[in-house]
């Protein structure tokens, strides 16, 4: 059986051996895993951890459980302690780049020699939002990149990590921590990555406010910037930029007039 077969079967097997229709949440422990693979007759995965994080950050649940969330609704999986997690019902909101959402050119400062060796896709958009300082533009507050790929443990939740953690000062002299995770092509930002990355933030730094974000990499070198917040426990996007990386030449007298003519319609 092929590995995403594997997985969907498991974490089926997992949910549907717990789920009463009306709940909201299904507890579980890690070992269950295991249990799951030996009553389907298929060989344990050799990283039991991998089945849930694939689930938590790479692909969508199988549509068998999916189809148990009422309209409106959807599954997500959360951590529950050492070992354990829990499926949550949550409201269903996107959290993916608005698609028509306008677009700001601004010249690209990416070293040559970074942008033609980046290991990965998420590498190449962190790459682009750190040599060309697109969290100030974005947040309006001076930030610096304090640490990559930060991983860590946060109580309740247990280990978690975030591909980038910023600190910014603004002109009042408060100081934000900005946790930033990066997706390019069809992967999207889940929700308890946003969720795991407020969590980091509040509890290592907190004396900082935190603002988490999300970097997107499309087609044609545009990076999509979403700000989430959290509103009555549920996942908000709270502010959202596209810019365009160009050449310095690109860079237009009609666009520059346009993008004051922006500026004069907030006034």
């Amino acid at each position: 059986m092929a590995k995403k077969d594997r997985y969907s079967a498991i974490i089926e097997a997992i949910f549907h051996g717990r789920y009463e229709s009306g709940v909201t949440h299904v507890e579980f422990a890690r070992e269950q895993i295991t249990a799951a693979s030996i009553s389907l007759g298929i060989a344990p995965p050799k990283n039991l951890g991998d089945v849930i994080y694939a689930f938590r950050y790479r692909k969508p649940l199988p549509p068998s459980i999916r189809a148990t969330a009422p309209s409106g609704k959807t599954w997500i999986i959360r951590s529950a302690g050492l070992g354990r997690y829990r499926f949550v019902l949550v409201t269903d909101i996107p959290l993916s780049p608005n698609p028509n959402f306008a677009i700001t050119k601004i010249p690209d400062a990416t070293p040559g020699m970074v942008a033609k060796y980046a290991f990965t896709d998420e590498q190449a958009v962190l790459a682009r939002v750190r040599y060309n300082r697109l969290i100030d533009l974005f947040l309006g507050i001076t930030c610096f990149s304090l640490q990559n790929h930060l991983r860590t443990s946060v109580p309740g939740m247990g280990q978690v990590e975030t591909d980038e953690v910023y600190v910014g000062v603004d002109k009042k002299g408060i100081h934000y921590v900005i946790p930033v995770q990066a997706k390019s092509g069809s992967n999207m930002i889940g929700r308890v990555q946003i969720e795991q990355d407020i969590a980091v933030g509040t509890a290592k730094l907190p004396s900082l406010v935190c603002r988490p974000v999300g970097a997107y990499l499309a087609s044609g070198d545009i990076v999509a910037l979403l700000e989430f917040e959290e509103d009555e426990s549920e996942i908000r996007v709270a502010n959202e930029q596209h810019y365009k990386l160009v050449p310095p030449e690109s860079v237009t007298v009609e666009d520059l007039v346009r993008y004051r003519k922006r500026l004069s319609g907030r006034v």
